[in-house]
């Protein structure tokens, strides 16, 4: 079975094809078109998280559920788009999500020891100005 693959624009398009039949022609098993939808520019992307949790009445469901969303991406989130984060965490009065964020954020950095700390840095200014305190000043990361 032989595989072909072709992308045009921005999306990507697969056709299967079995063995060649005896006359020398080929039978085609399936065909696919992944996405037809618009790139979302990384701009874009961070303008739409930041937005969603700048949202004055968001409750702690919606809250929850776009921190999963976001953390199931394969990327860190930007420190624009933490921010806005912690600030509606603030907003609900909600501390203990706001440390399961800065935990997450960290678990996502994985291997590249460096990005937690940046992200912390960049942070530090709204984790004062909102009393947030990081999980390592709480000894969490000795547990």
């Amino acid at each position: 079975m032989t595989h072909a693959s072709v992308f045009r624009g921005s999306h990507k398009c697969t056709t299967m094809r079995s063995n060649s039949r005896p006359c020398g022609q080929t039978t085609p098993l399936a065909s696919r078109c992944y996405s037809h939808a618009k790139v979302e520019t990384d701009e874009e992307f961070d303008a739409r998280w930041v937005t969603y949790f700048s949202k004055p009445d968001i409750d702690a469901w919606e809250l929850k559920k776009g921190m999963n969303t976001l953390i199931g991406y394969d990327l860190v989130p930007e420190p624009k788009i933490l921010d806005s984060a912690l600030r509606a965490c603030r907003r609900l009065n909600d501390l203990a999500s706001a440390i399961r964020i800065l935990e997450a954020v960290k678990d996502k950095s994985g291997p590249h020891k460096d990005i937690y700390p940046y992200l912390i840095q960049e942070l530090q200014p709204t984790l004062i100005e909102l009393g947030i305190s990081t999980p390592e000043d709480l000894g969490m990361d000795k547990l």
